[in-house]
């Protein structure tokens, strides 16, 4: 019984080798393009809703290989649709496209040199966040898939996803809108994959979380209305800028006072206060615009209900009177338990047991946690980090820096894992 047991194993083995030199011909083949690709669309970036040179580009190459497309989804979303050989389940991949208003600081050859629109300004269009890596990674897998539909059993659906950093003020967009519009659908998808490249991880590793991963977001403001009066006589008046200083101070004993963070960590930030025009007079009005985020739903209505209680108190406790506006933006990016059992042995196969890490939540958030609120979904990160560097180039920063040589590790696992799960299920 032993023997045929090795057999057996030495048989599937002996396939699965086979599968994988077929494939690795493949990789080699696109190895070069995906590095291409991702530095043309490094240099010619588009903002969140406005990503049109970029869909065309996705569109033409999927339709070359040969994949079923979709475009206009959720604004400027291009869906594409490959059938194996052999029926079974549904996956789906995601990329996200869209670019930040950050001017890029970098000397590189593919420097950005792009001009936008953001909040009414003219601004900088940087992808600073490596969304350019991971359209290109997407590309590079949906070529390879492509031309392996024999190894395919079921569906693989692509999703290239604009808006990821928030549509602009007063537009839909994003995850919820493409889950909106069905993107789900039409084959119905049975579990979801998505990768983030890292600056601060080396080229070759793989850092993932079970369960929650990244935090929910949400944006609040703040209207502080005060007494205006002279600069001189400020006992004439009510000084909205002092009351907002003193909120800002308040809200942060919301975190290091009453947030259990032994539990998970939470966070506060103001990052815009508007007020005043001259120096010499102090304004009736003041405007706060900040985040929070959490990794726990319920540490968040905590955190909320303090919030919307202690704004209003504190102005009024200065003479003044203040309201505050909570919108959320993502949920909790949460890795389903049972997907990442199943996947994590394909993961260490592929990039080496010793190089696939777990780690531990971050507070960085993403709209791809929307997917996974319908449906499982697992999403890690790829090292972008040139090995050996002891200075990481942070997102969303004019500064940031990629190593392209960590692409070809993304297209592998994305790879993988599609055909993986899709043949074992």
């Amino acid at each position: 019984m032993t023997k045929l047991i090795l057999i057996f194993c030495l048989f599937c083995g002996g396939i699965l080798l086979a599968q994988n030199a077929g494939l690795e011909k493949d990789f080699e083949k696109v190895a070069s393009k995906v590095i291409d690709w991702r530095r043309d669309f490094h240099q010619f970036p588009e903002l969140s809703n406005r990503e049109f040179k970029t869909a065309e580009k996705i569109a033409k190459h999927l339709k070359s290989l040969g994949i079923e497309v979709q475009t206009g989804v959720a604004k400027t979303g291009v869906v594409g649709i490959l059938k194996g050989d052999k029926p079974g389940k549904v996956i789906g991949l995601r990329a996200d496209i869209d670019a930040l208003p950050v001017t890029e600081r970098n000397d590189l050859p593919f420097k950005s040199s792009e001009i936008g629109e953001f909040a009414g300004e003219k601004v900088g269009v940087m992808h600073a966040c490596g969304h350019d890596t991971h359209i290109a990674i997407l590309m590079g897998v949906a070529e390879v898939l492509s031309k392996n539909k024999d190894k395919i059993k079921g569906t693989v659906k692509f999703i290239f996803q604009p808006a990821e950093e928030g549509a602009p003020p007063g537009e839909e967009g994003g995850a919820s809108l493409m889950i909106k519009e069905g993107v789900l659908e039409n084959p119905k998808v049975d579990a979801i994959f998505g990768l983030h490249i890292n600056s601060s991880t080396p080229v070759g590793t793989i850092r993932y979380k079970s369960g929650g991963t990244m935090a929910a977001a949400q944006r609040f403001v703040i209207q502080v209305k005060g007494k205006q009066s002279h600069g001189s006589q400020p006992w004439s008046g009510v000084d909205p800028i002092l009351i907002s200083a003193k909120i800002i101070d308040g809200l942060q004993t919301i975190i290091s006072r009453e947030a259990e963070l032994t539990n998970e960590a939470a966070v506060i930030t103001v990052g815009k206060i508007t007020s005043g025009v001259r120096f010499n007079i102090i304004p009736e009005t003041a405007e706060m615009i900040g985040t929070i985020r959490t990794l726990d739903y319920d540490m968040q209505k905590l955190i909320n209900r303090r919030m919307q209680e202690m704004v209003p108190a504190l102005a009024k406790a200065y003479g003044g009177d203040a309201t505050i506006e909570i919108i959320n933006s993502t949920e909790i990016t949460y890795n389903d338990p049972d997907l990442v059992v199943q996947m994590l042995p394909t993961l260490e196969r592929v990039a080496g047991k010793d190089r696939v890490i777990p780690q531990k939540a971050v507070t960085g958030a993403e709209d791809f946690s929307y997917f996974q609120k319908v449906i499982p979904g697992f999403y890690f990160f790829l090292g972008g980090m040139t090995p050996g560097n002891t200075q990481a180039f942070p997102h969303h920063t004019p500064d940031f820096k990629i190593d392209d040589s960590g692409l070809l590790l993304g297209v592998k696992t994305m790879t993988a894992m599609s055909l993986d799960f899709l043949n074992k299920s």
